[in-house]
Order: structure tokens, then sequence, then C-alpha cells
């Protein structure tokens, strides 16, 4: 991706071009090291950062029982042009390959009074969908959930690795609005607020 940024700021005639920085070198910490930073601790600091709350859904891949969805509150905006979105997912997650088999996904923008269903896609292992009401995003066909804030429909653009979580890059298809005077459904310190 880099080399793709340098070539095209070459081409666009930019007065100094972008070299690619080198990879850095990850690793986990050892058996016998101790973390630079706790867990317990890194949660706590991090907690006071409140975000947003969506469910990613994706339709039902070759072989599927149905469709696959969870809860997500590391989503973001990435990029106008073209039109990219972003959101981290765990390595160990059992939805994330369902979606990755998919190929495309949708990201609901949950409304403040959808915690009881943000909990429902937090769960392993349950029917997610049932009585849940949603329709088809034009798109991909993902789920799109009734009474969210917002849906974006996208197809998977690249996957990258960080750490315990993968950092999944999608392309932005088609995107709307629910309803226009909600507010948000928002996690801080460990709570809906």
């Amino acid at each position: 991706m880099a080399e793709a940024a340098v070539r095209y700021l070459r081409a666009a005639g930019a007065a100094a071009p972008v070299e690619p920085l080198p990879r850095p070198e990850l690793r986990c910490v050892g058996e016998d090291e101790r973390a630079p930073v706790g867990q317990a601790e890194f949660r706590r600091v991090l907690g006071n950062f409140a975000t947003g709350v969506a469910v990613v859904t994706a339709p039902a891949a070759d072989g599927e029982s149905g469709p696959a969805g969870f809860a997500c509150q590391s989503f973001s905006s990435l990029s106008l042009d073209p039109p990219l979105v972003a959101f981290m997912v765990g390595r160990t997650s059992t939805t994330w390959p369902r979606i990755a088999r998919a190929g495309v996904f949708c990201v609901n923008v949950l409304a403040d009074h959808q915690g009881e269903l943000c909990r429902g896609f937090a769960v392993s292992g349950a029917d997610k969908f049932a009585g849940v009401a949603h329709d088809a995003a034009p798109a991909s066909g993902s789920p799109r959930l009734a009474g969210a804030l917002a849906w974006i429909d996208c197809t998977i653009h690249a996957v990258h690795t960080g750490g315990d979580h993968l950092i999944v890059v999608g392309r932005v298809d088609a995107l709307g609005t629910g309803e226009e005077d909600g507010r948000p459904l928002l996690f801080h310190k460990g709570r809906f607020l």
C-alpha cells in the first residue's frame, strides 16, 4: 500500500515524494518478560475514551446457515477519496471468518435505545438475528438493522494485522441514515451512556 501511495504521488507530480517507512518490528511479549503495560491498566485508562457502538453484519456466505454479525466499538472513517472505513476485530473472533468469506459487510451505527440489541450481538454462539428486524443493504445484501442511526455498506478492501486484532478496511459502496433526530449509543468506562 505504501509503495502504491508513493507511485501515486510521483505520478501526480508531488514536489517531494513520500518514501515508504520501514515496517516496525512487532512481537508478542515472551513468557519470561514483563509486559510494558498491564492489560487491566490499559483497559482502565483507555476506557476513559468514549466510543460509538456499531454492529457489523454480513450476509450468509456459501454454505453458511445465516447472516453473521458482531458488536463493534472500534469503527472509524478512514478516507474520503476513495471512500474507506475501518474496524478492528479480535483474531479469536468466531464471527470474523464468516464475514471474511462473504467479502462484504454493513456497519450499523446504533442509536441510544439499542443497548440490548448491542448486548445480543456481543455474545458468541447464539442466533444473534433471532427477533431482530432488518432488511438487506442495497449493495452487499448484508443485514441493515432497523432503528440504526446510519448504515455503511462495504466491500472488504484490505486486512492488516494489529497485535491481537485485525484492522479491516472497507470500501464504501452505499450508505445512508435512519433516525435523523436520534442520539448515538456510546460506550464509556465499561457501560453504555
